[in-house]
């Protein structure tokens, strides 16, 4: 205990060694709350549900935070619902049995940039006759502007881009500019002001009833904006950090340790048992690793417990072994060695109890600096096209990213908050790897 607290004491001397203890901590804290806040079946869910499920957000925004450096600001998304308390909706008797719902949609428009898309999904309910609707825009500066009216089913999407009446009506002008466009501008730019959507709606059997949300696309969204599904990116970022420390921790440690225990147990046997290690070993280091990985990801299986099975596997008799087995065979000979067997400590009392124990300074750098190693791995499968399809990881945000030509159409949060998260988490293991290697190798202090 005196020994690993002497060790805290000394790694709290490197202020890299802080530094990166404290960027893993909040990686750890994210993972959790990640898995905690999104269930892994929501995650999965939210990943592969398309339009279905992100219907109400727009494609391809910047993230939020992107006004700050703007002195025009892009216009956010504005999402209301008739079915929340403070959205207006009243109800009135019409005659002959038919009901009168009146929607009222009010909301601030502070950008001086037209929106992508308007759009108001319908959901009603009746037994055979269906309800009509008809839609009034009220602008800022007094005008009201007929928008359309029609009959609707009991899930229906209106959306102003698809409406040509309603573009004829606006002067030929797209109706996401005709709808908020300035009086008289050239070029044409928004009005801000405060917008209102009415809704009038006619049903006409007694236990029948009509919502409505209204969406205004616009063209920046969340924390870190959305792709070409409309998927919002935080959650690929936020899962991608359990998977990506799960995936790093796993592999480090299942590598270094069970190639720790080989290298000791063939080393303490000598012979044939340490001969057939080192010619295992020769053979694995001439095999291509990844080509191996990509091969096994095309033809057989993309999961990542299989990927991380075979890393783990391929990963074993590693040059590493080579180095563990030069640092055992001299803790063999060692007098305590002697000693142990001298009053009978079985084979395995030797090996687990005083040959890998000497190992523990050489191991856990090695184990910490692996880590990101592991974590690229990871994610460079993913961006190759192997990545487990199941799951939202940074390297799947980065594939569709580069599929899409994110670069090139000017989309770079796409690519650059993955790659940011990747190298924060490789910075910070490196950071504490480094630091670990200088307290437990005395000879590295003093550099």
């Amino acid at each position: 205990m005196k020994g690993l607290m002497g060790s805290f004491r000394e790694i709290a001397r490197y202020p890299s060694a802080i530094l990166g203890l404290i960027i893993i901590l909040l990686l750890i804290v994210v993972a959790i709350y990640a898995v905690v806040s999104i269930p892994y079946s929501e995650a999965v869910r939210l990943w592969r549900g398309g339009e279905d499920v992100w219907y109400n957000t727009p494609r391809l925004a910047m993230p939020a935070w992107s006004n700050v450096f703007r002195r025009d600001r892009l216009p956010e998304t504005i999402i209301i619902d008739s079915r929340d308390k403070d959205t207006p909706k009243t109800t009135e008797p019409a005659g002959e049995g038919m009901t009168r719902i009146l929607m009222s949609f009010p909301f601030e428009y502070t950008s001086r940039a037209f929106p992508d898309e308007v759009a108001v999904y319908f959901k009603s309910t009746f037994q055979e006759k269906v309800p009509y609707v008809s839609r009034a825009w009220l602008t800022p500066d007094g005008r009201e502007l007929r928008v359309a009216d029609f009959s609707i089913n009991r899930n229906f999407s209106y959306r102003a881009g698809q409406d040509t009446r309603l573009e004829r009506r606006l002067g030929r002008v797209p109706p996401r500019q005709g709808l908020f466009a300035a009086p008289d501008s050239d070029p044409p730019v928004a009005l801000p002001g405060r917008y209102e959507l009415v809704i009038d709606a006619l049903v006409f059997e007694p236990e029948s009833n009509v919502d409505a949300e209204l969406v205004v696309f616009g063209k920046v969204f969340g924390l870190a904006g959305t792709d070409h599904l409309r998927r919002d990116l935080m959650v690929p970022l936020l899962w991608g950090t359990p998977v990506a420390l799960s995936f790093g921790l796993l592999a480090a440690v299942g590598t270094t340790v069970t190639t720790m225990i080989i290298a000791g147990i063939g080393t303490w046997f000598g012979g044939w048992v340490d001969a057939l290690v080192q010619r295992i070993t020769q053979v694995n280091l001439i095999l291509p690793f990844l080509p191996i990985l990509i091969m096994i990801g095309t033809f057989y299986s993309k999961s990542l417990w299989t990927m991380l099975g075979v890393t783990i596997l391929l990963s074993i008799f590693g040059g590493s072994i080579l180095t563990y087995r030069a640092v055992f065979i001299q803790v063999k000979e060692s007098p305590y060695i002697e000693a142990a067997r001298a009053y009978g400590a079985s084979n395995a009392r030797v090996i687990f109890g005083y040959l890998i124990p000497r190992m523990i300074p050489l191991l856990i750098p090695q184990l910490v600096v692996l880590v990101p190693t592991y974590v690229f791995l990871e994610a460079s499968l993913a961006v190759l096209g192997l990545g487990d399809p199941t799951l939202p990881t940074w390297g799947k945000v980065i594939n569709d990213a580069y599929s899409n030509g994110a670069l090139y159409q000017g989309q770079y949060y796409w690519v650059l908050e993955p790659a940011v998260l990747l190298m924060i988490t490789g910075l910070a293991f490196a950071l504490v790897g480094f630091s670990l290697d200088r307290v437990f190798n005395p000879r590295l202090r003093g550099l």
